[in-house]
């Protein structure tokens, strides 16, 4: 066996410096891959050498017994099927080292916000959700396509919902526990990943395996199949050892010999059809087996990350088959090497692609029938234990996405958790699809039920870029992840918006109407008490201006009277004086703009009090409208 890969304690000085890291980690994976390519090599030449050397040996004791030439063939065949074993050991360590320098390359394009090109989920955006669209989870240039590190289709929908919907909170603190940790683990954690990207695994063929492992069979435990299983090989075997031996003549051994090869064949054709589910998953088993086994390996300190890692190691089967009588023998393999196990019987079966090999097999063992009573003593054993075991990789993956976005960003913080209503306090706060050396930090906090905060300000200032930052930090620490910010307090809440807002053709939904959609979502959410975060930016834009600031009047009042905790982004400066009618529970806030010779020049820095400098009329004159 090649050793598995382990490069961490040359690296542990730099785990605070990622650029340092996936340097000397993509050198470190050129210089072994190109070592084992050099040794591979050099087996290809000592296959060759070996059939020259037994076809001059053979040339040379060609008068030699029979027996003398059988022996020096065996020993030249176990030798050249040695070395292509390990040509194929070889082959299968430098793919994944392949793997790994891909993806260590891609980690630094990604640190340059070159992520684009990566998978973009909009297939895992639910329609009329409360705050995906709005804060670009999903699709292009989302926070979705730059955070995940996922592989398998189940592993995509786990991190995906982890950005829909807010965790408990005790989850929350399992899951930073567990990403800090993870985040230690660089080098193991890229190995993980190289695994999934391998043969990333479907939902299809997950349901597929499942599925077959809870189907019940004809076959396993039945006595009669269990008796022929047995009688079977003894009778054929007999009767090839009564023929050799002289008891039984040719004639009547080939006729029979004839009768048992009908039979089997008979027989594997009403038994084939339950492979034939199988045949398609081996590639997916594969890589299932590795990505179970590199965990187990595992040395994790996170009690959440130890809890998963549980489920897949040695375990004692379960008897859940209610009509199954005989005893569960208890299986002591882990997870990896229950699926190589299965692995194995089903490529048992493709012994039937050599006739010269499967013909003899099956007429005189009853191979097909030997080997589907392995596949169901198999699942008699493990198909409890199988869900577990694709829940946990997926809930890895999306771990191991989490971990890699806190190592990638040293800077940003895990936030604390308030059990104070409606708080929120960061400091350093900034958008982490903006580069950092482009994003301009801010500051803000609000705390307590009711909490109304108006932003006004410049077009173009950064009034909805901030409402976006704070919505998609709060989307992070509500999943467990690391935020753009030096430091965030925040309780535990559901962030709901209306930003985005867009007529819809098929369903005859003007802008107008598909936001009071939103709003009356919104509206029911606070009426009922719900712990909602509310980010609104220029509310009931599709009507008349005089319609427009009664309804957001209106609806800021009813916000302050269920205790509402909102940020409102607005060009009305008549709703902040709501602020002389609500002193302690409204605030004004602003982002302006500084104009020298009709140029603009923005600081995206959010301040208190009223916006005063407004920019809409330079920004027409320099299109052409004459004011």
């Amino acid at each position: 066996m090649i050793p598995k890969i382990q490069i961490y304690t040359s690296f542990t000085a730099m785990l605070q410096d990622p650029n340092s890291f996936y340097s000397g980690f993509y050198q470190q994976l050129n210089k072994e891959k190109q070592a084992l390519t050099q040794k591979r090599n050099r087996i290809a030449i000592a296959r060759v050498v070996t059939i020259g050397l037994v076809a001059f040996l053979l040339y040379q004791f060609r008068s030699e017994s029979l027996l003398m030439l059988s022996l020096l063939f065996g020993v030249a065949l176990t030798v050249f099927l040695f070395l292509v074993k390990f040509s194929l050991q070889l082959t299968d360590r430098i793919n994944l080292l392949s793997e790994m320098i891909r993806l260590t390359d891609e980690e630094n394009r990604i640190a340059q916000h070159q992520f684009l090109h990566r998978f973009q989920g909009n297939e895992l955006a639910p329609p009329k959700h409360p705050y995906a669209g709005d804060l670009d989870l999903f699709g292009k240039a989302s926070l979705f396509q730059f955070l995940h590190r996922t592989t398998s289709e189940a592993g995509h929908q786990q991190l995906a919902q982890w950005l829909l919907e807010p965790a408990s909170t005790t989850t929350i603190l399992a899951r930073q526990e567990a990403t800090k940790n993870l985040a230690s683990l660089p080098a193991w954690s890229l190995q993980f990943e190289a695994y999934g990207h391998q043969q990333p695994i479907p939902n299809a063929t997950r349901n597929q395996v499942l599925n077959w492992s809870a189907t019940h069979s004809g076959y396993f435990p039945k006595t009669p199949w269990k008796l022929l299983r047995f009688a079977w090989p003894t009778l054929a075997l007999g009767l090839l050892a009564l023929h050799i031996i002289g008891l039984l003549p040719s004639a009547l051994f080939y006729g029979l010999i004839l009768l048992l090869m009908t039979i089997a064949f008979y027989i594997s054709k009403a038994i084939v059809p339950i492979y034939r589910k199988l045949d398609s998953v081996l590639p997916s088993l594969t890589a299932l087996s590795n990505s179970l086994g590199w965990v187990e390996t595992a040395r994790f300190e996170a009690d959440h990350l130890k809890s998963l890692q549980s489920t897949i190691l040695p375990f004692s089967g379960t008897n859940t088959f209610a009509e199954s009588s005989s005893p569960i023998i208890p299986d002591s393999h882990s997870a990896s090497q229950a699926i190589i196990k299965l692995h194995q019987i089903l490529d048992r079966f493709d012994y039937r692609h050599n006739p010269l090999v499967y013909i003899p097999l099956n007429t005189l063992l009853l191979w097909d029938l030997q080997q589907v009573w392995a596949l169901e003593k198999w699942k008699r054993n493990h198909h409890s234990a199988l869900n577990a075991w694709f829940q946990s990789i997926a809930e890895l993956e999306a771990l191991n996405s989490l971990g890699r976005f806190s190592f990638n960003h040293p800077g940003y913080s895990f936030p604390a958790l308030s059990e104070i209503p409606g708080q929120w306090s960061a400091t350093g706060l900034g958008h982490p699809l903006i580069p950092t050396g482009k994003c301009v930090t801010n500051e803000f906090s609000t705390s307590g039920r009711p909490a109304i905060a108006l932003i006004t300000g410049s077009n173009m200032a950064g009034k909805s870029t901030f409402l976006r930052s704070i919505g998609i930090n709060q989307v992070l620490a509500m999943a467990g992840a690391p935020v753009f910010a030096s430091h965030l307090t925040t309780s535990n809440m559901r962030i709901m918006s209306s930003m985005r807002i867009a007529d819809n053709l098929e369903e005859n939904t003007s802008t107008f109407y598909a936001e009071l959609s939103k709003l009356k979502a919104i509206i029911d959410a606070v009426n009922a008490g719900e712990p909602v975060f509310l980010l609104l930016d220029e509310i009931l834009r599709g009507t008349n201006s005089q319609d427009r600031q009664t309804g957001s009047k209106a609806l800021i009042r009813q916000l302050v009277k269920q205790n509402a905790t909102a940020l409102l982004a607005t060009h009305d400066l008549a709703l902040t004086e709501l602020e002389k009618e609500y002193p302690n529970v409204l605030s004004n806030y602003h982002f302006d703009v500084s104009v020298e010779k009709e140029e603009l020049f923005f600081d995206y820095k959010l301040k208190t009090g009223i916006c005063t400098s407004m920019n809409a009329s330079i920004l027409m004159k320099k299109i052409g409208i004459d004011l």
